[in-house]
């Protein structure tokens, strides 16, 4: 019997391409049957078409078109980031190139917890992974699988350098921070109420003022709901002034670095003692693409761990990489390529101007939605997100017409409670959209508002 083809070694390439002429023409077929931004129907609709195309889970004989029907499924049930009324989430089309490095990942398969099963993933990470941590104003930068594992280990090494240490940060912070706190068995974080937005730093200053340290305080650089940007020189300052630690999740808004017009928006950043980073968000790579940046490369002496199959000590000492130190899993795939085809092959001034598109995009949306009667705007948008509603609508309407555009398929629309009422939220990620787009986007909510009784006031 002969064995399957193998993707990587010499015969490689060979057995590949004809399986990647299945899967484009899979894709292809999945978005035409799906026909737009998701597929229609809701969730019932979508798992039984995927119950039909995958039949026996683990069939007692193989089936030599499952590659093609699986694919045809996925693209057909799949929320597409690529099409301009997809617009839900921090969930960004990635790049083509990406895309393409990112296979390569796949065919020759390195892990990143020793050198010899990734020696050319191992020099390239240190040498892209420092550039970045440059970006910020930090000594080195770990590769992580987004926000959630770079806030833990924000957490984590922060909990080592200050036992005991206790997090602050404000009612806008991401979720993960709270958890994060919770799994390392910190003390209870102390939530900053943030009326505004963003975190106060008078508020700040008050509790920094009568809480006993040590501190961890988490700024916010781009928000989940409205993409809002905490004042981070005044919280610097007063981190600074009690001699609390910084970190700052810039998950969504770290990749205004890149853009000389939108950059200070993220002063204060290189003072931060950590910074969270995800190029899977205004970076536009596949999942996943974060980054922890540390500004003290010593704190990461806390991750080292010994294992002798992996780095023994005269194998470090004679000159081997020792790679298990930089992160919190063991087996690790070189995510980082993707990120450096990407910004070898765009520059500084061609994801710059990705950056400019989208966040012009959401300011023109802005006008669009004020000068609209039958919208309210929720405010400026600060980075690409933009929160709206159908004027004089009840929250149970403006949710209702969501979830009507989602289950016919028409458009993928966020929500976000601010000010104590529910927001319609874009966030404005896909470069190849145009004004037009979001002014069909307004026509389909104005629709499905009329189809669930509430006409605009």
């Amino acid at each position: 019997m002969t064995a399957p083809p193998l993707a990587s070694g010499p015969q490689g390439p060979d057995a590949l391409r004809p399986l990647l002429d299945t899967v484009l023409d899979a894709l292809r077929e999945g978005a035409g049957t799906r026909g737009g931004p998701l597929p229609a129907g809701g969730p019932e609709a979508v798992a039984a078409m995927v119950r039909d195309a995958l039949g026996e889970p683990l069939p007692a004989e193989g089936d030599p078109d499952a590659l093609h029907r699986l694919v045809r499924a996925l693209a057909a049930g799949t929320a597409d980031p690529a099409d301009p009324l997809c617009a839900a989430h921090l969930h960004t089309p990635p790049l083509a190139v990406a895309a393409a490095a990112d296979l390569a990942v796949s065919v020759l398969n390195p892990s990143l917890d020793s050198w010899d099963q990734a020696p050319a993933a191992t020099a390239l990470e240190a040498l892209v992974t420092r550039a970045l941590a440059e970006e910020t104003g930090a000594a080195d930068a770990l590769v992580t699988t987004g926000g959630t594992e770079s806030n833990q280990l924000a957490l984590l090494l922060a909990r080592e350098t200050h036992p005991g240490v206790r997090l602050v940060c404000g009612a806008n912070a991401h979720h993960s921070l709270p958890r994060a706190a919770w799994l390392l068995g910190l003390p209870e974080p102390v939530v900053i109420p943030t009326p505004a937005g963003t975190l106060d730093p008078a508020a700040l200053d008050d509790a920094l003022t009568h809480l006993p340290g040590p501190l961890l305080v988490a700024a916010t650089a781009g928000t989940t709901d409205a993409g809002l940007i905490d004042p981070l020189p005044a919280i610097a300052d007063l981190c600074r002034t009690h001699g609390a630690r910084l970190h700052i999740d810039a998950a969504y808004g770290g990749g205004l670095l890149f853009s000389d017009r939108h950059r200070p928006r993220l002063d204060g950043l290189a003072r931060a003692h950590t910074v969270t980073l995800d190029l899977h968000k205004l970076g536009w790579q596949p999942v996943a693409a974060g980054l922890l940046a540390v500004r003290d490369a010593a704190d990461l002496a806390a991750l080292h761990q010994r294992a002798d199959y992996l780095n023994a000590d005269d194998d470090t000492e004679a000159g081997l990489p020792d790679l298990i130190g930089r992160s919190l899993r063991t087996t690790r795939r070189p995510d980082i390529l993707k990120t450096a085809v990407t910004l070898k092959t765009l520059g500084r001034t061609g994801l710059g101007r990705l950056v400019d598109q989208v966040c012009a995009l959401a300011q023109e949306f802005a006008d669009t939605v004020e000068a609209h009667p039958g919208f309210e705007l929720h405010d400026r948008p600060t980075i690409s997100t933009v929160l709206f509603r159908p004027a004089g609508a009840p929250d149970t309407a403006v949710a209702a017409v969501r979830r009507r555009l989602l289950h016919d398929g028409r458009a993928v629309i966020g929500r976000a409670e601010l000010d104590g009422r529910l927001w319609l939220k874009t966030t404005l990620l896909n470069p190849h959209a145009r004004p037009d787009d979001l002014t069909a986007l307004l026509k389909l909510v104005d629709l499905a508002s009329l189809a669930e009784g509430h006409t605009p006031t």
